[in-house]
C-alpha cells in the first residue's frame, strides 16, 4: 500500500479530505510511536513507504523513550494534536489509522507479523482498541 492509498482509506473512514486525513494520521502516528520501543519504531518505519515515513518519524524527531499511557490518554492526546471536536471522533480517528496501518503491515486482524509486535507492547486497553480497528475492516 502506498501513502496515497493509506491516507485515502483513513479519509474514507472519517469522511474527510486528504489534508485532514494526513493530519489525523500524523497525530495517531505521533502517539503510537511514543508508545513503542526504539527498536519497534525503527521496525515499523522500515515497512512504511517514504511519504508515511515522514509522518512516522519527522526529521526533528529526537527518538524519545517509550511512554506508558493508556487508551483514554492516548485518545485524548490524538484529539488535542489533531484538533478533533471530541473523544468519540478521536477514537474513530485512532481506529481508522490503526486499521490502515494493520493492512499496510500485512495483517488482517492486527495480530500477525509486525502488527503483532506493536500489539504485544500495548497496554490491555490499547490492545482492545488495536484489535477493534482490525475487526472493523475485516472482510
Amino acid at each position: 500500500m502506498d501513502e496515497h492509498t493509506f491516507i485515502r482509506r483513513v479519509g474514507e473512514q472519517l469522511a474527510c479530505d486528504h489534508a485532514r486525513a494526513e493530519a489525523v494520521t500524523f497525530a495517531v502516528f505521533r502517539e503510537l510511536r511514543g508508545r513503542l520501543t526504539p527498536t519497534e519504531v525503527h521496525d515499523v518505519a522500515a515497512q512504511l513507504p517514504r511519504g508515511l515515513k515522514r509522518l512516522w518519524q519527522p526529521p526533528d524527531w529526537p527518538g524519545e523513550p517509550s511512554e506508558k499511557i493508556h487508551a483514554r490518554e492516548f485518545v485524548g492526546r490524538v484529539r488535542h494534536f489533531a484538533a478533533l471536536p471530541d473523544d468519540a471522533e478521536a477514537e474513530r480517528a485512532v481506529r481508522a489509522v490503526f486499521a490502515a496501518l494493520q493492512r499496510l503491515l500485512g495483517s488482517r486482524t492486527g495480530k500477525e507479523g509486525e502488527a503483532w509486535d506493536i500489539f504485544s507492547v500495548l497496554p490491555k486497553d490499547l490492545k482492545l482498541l488495536w484489535l477493534s480497528a482490525g475487526e472493523s475492516t475485516a472482510p
